[in-house]
């Protein structure tokens, strides 16, 4: 029961803000729930402060003993949901498939699918030395493993 009052004002805390969305959401056996968002723009402090109290002002600690945590999804954190994606054109990601382990700069995204591109250095077709090549790859969301943003310091 609890859970789903907890998920009921998740949603309605999220439908305040449509750039925020849910990336996971749990609840353990001891009412510690856990709430994990990204937002379209990124998220800030107050953006998990808001979705905290829609969830924690319309609960009644005297009913329920809990414990709540609204997180972002971190930097370093994998890409799970397409939308996720989105705000990351331009960015340089490693995805793992089935088949390969690709990093190059996020192109394109669209309904079923992301482009990669990277330069790699390849033997030239006739004589010696290497010649440096523009690489591109369209990797379906059901083909991927894991992504995750390739960070820089």
């Amino acid at each position: 029961m609890l859970k789903e009052k907890v998920k009921e004002l998740l949603e309605q805390g999220l439908e305040e803000d449509p750039s925020l969305f849910l990336i996971d959401f749990t609840m353990g056996a001891d009412n510690s729930i856990h709430v994990v968002i990204d937002g379209d723009h990124g998220v800030t402090v107050s953006d998990c402060i808001k979705i905290s109290r829609a969830i924690e002002h319309n609960l009644d600690r005297e009913e329920h003993d809990f414990s709540l945590e609204v997180a972002s999804a971190g930097a370093s954190a994998p890409l799970i949901m397409p939308r996720q994606y989105l705000k990351n054109v331009g960015r340089k990601l490693e995805v793992v498939t089935k088949e390969q382990k690709v990093e190059g700069n996020l192109t394109a995204v669209n309904e079923n699918s992301i482009v990669l591109e990277w330069k790699a250095r390849e033997p030239k077709p006739i004589g010696k030395g290497k010649v440096t090549v523009q690489k591109r790859e369209e990797l379906n969301f059901s083909d991927i493993i894991k992504a995750k943003v390739v960070l820089k310091f």
